[in-house]
């Protein structure tokens, strides 16, 4: 497994690779790894992706990703997938697309809920797409001011860009 650090506007992320597929990108106070910009070509490439993102220009994601989890926890990060750049959509959302998927009468939005906590791959994966029926901010497991400030930002982009 290789690790970098790349500094974001919103604190240092950890780049978690193993050969060419990502397996973690989340926020963290470690400063001890080498940066991001070093000779590793498939760290390069998510760190070149994440100044794409943080100047308003990449939505999505061209590179392999192997996060592990459960399949339900798949299943999960596979809806948040879909949700659109620069918008938000609710637990309760999630878990009735994800019952219609699955053919399921129903699935449980603390069950999805739950699932999204254990997301190891910001951004890409968006779990800060994901927010309360009450339209609130709710849980982020690096920070609800840094959900906060990826929405606004998003939010922006695809405003400013027509993204």
């Amino acid at each position: 497994m290789k690790k970098a650090v790349y500094n974001s506007p919103l604190g240092n992320i950890v780049i978690e690779m193993e050969g060419r597929c990502l397996t973690g990108l989340y926020f963290s106070d470690e400063t001890a790894l080498s940066n991001s910009k070093n000779n590793d070509k498939a760290l390069r490439k998510v760190a070149l992706w994440l100044d794409g993102y943080f100047s308003g220009k990449n939505k999505t994601a061209d590179f392999q990703i192997n996060q592990k989890g459960t399949p339900f926890q798949r299943a999960v990060w596979a809806e948040l997938e879909q949700i659109p750049y620069g918008t938000t959509c609710t637990y309760g959302q999630i878990s009735s697309q994800l019952a219609a998927r699955l053919g399921k009468q129903k699935v449980s939005p603390r069950a999805v809920g739950r699932a999204v906590g254990c997301n190891k791959i910001a951004i890409i994966i968006p779990c800060h797409r994901v927010i309360g029926t009450d339209g609130k901010l709710t849980g982020y497991a690096w920070g609800l001011e840094r959900k906060e400030k990826l929405l606004k930002f998003e939010k922006h982009c695809r405003d400013q860009f027509d993204l």
